[in-house]
């Protein structure tokens, strides 16, 4: 698998970006009525279906490292993952979402879409590419019905 960084070192990254364009850049921050709520709301639903999603990884008995796909023993289609293939990395995004939101810095408008086409790139396509040798017309077929993201 070509991983450069783990997701959760990613994620860091993401947060730490936000953080120095809200202080770098304090031109760009915006600020707007309901600004804590909204961040509060992302925050939520980012821990919620990461928890979720988890708790069902636990539930099958199979791996969630994102470091070692190979150690997947059952393809979890259930909750979430219905709706989303990667809903771990959706709650990510909810959590950057949450915290550039909070922060009212406009950098979340590039720091969200570099994150997505990261972990796109470099940890879900090699992700995909395993679990279609690993499961696979199990695989393609839940492919066929679920969207990557959303």
């Amino acid at each position: 698998m070509r991983l450069l960084l783990p997701p959760p070192v990613v994620v860091g990254i993401g947060l730490l970006l936000l953080y120095g364009g809200a202080r770098l850049f304090p031109a760009l921050n915006l600020t707007f009525s309901g600004q804590t709520s909204i961040a509060a709301v992302f925050l939520i639903a980012g821990l919620a279906i990461g928890g979720h999603a988890l708790f069902r990884f636990v539930m099958a008995g199979t791996t969630f490292n994102p470091i070692t796909p190979d150690r997947a023993r059952t393809l979890v289609t259930h909750g979430f993952y219905r709706v989303s293939r990667n809903p771990m990395y959706v709650a990510d995004v909810l959590l950057l979402l949450a915290f550039g939101t909070y922060l009212g810095t406009a950098t979340v408008f590039a720091v969200v879409p570099a994150f997505v086409w990261y972990l796109t790139e470099f940890q879900i396509r090699p992700e995909e590419e395993h679990l279609k040798r690993l499961f696979g017309q199990e695989y393609l077929d839940y492919c066929a019905r679920v969207r990557r993201w959303l």
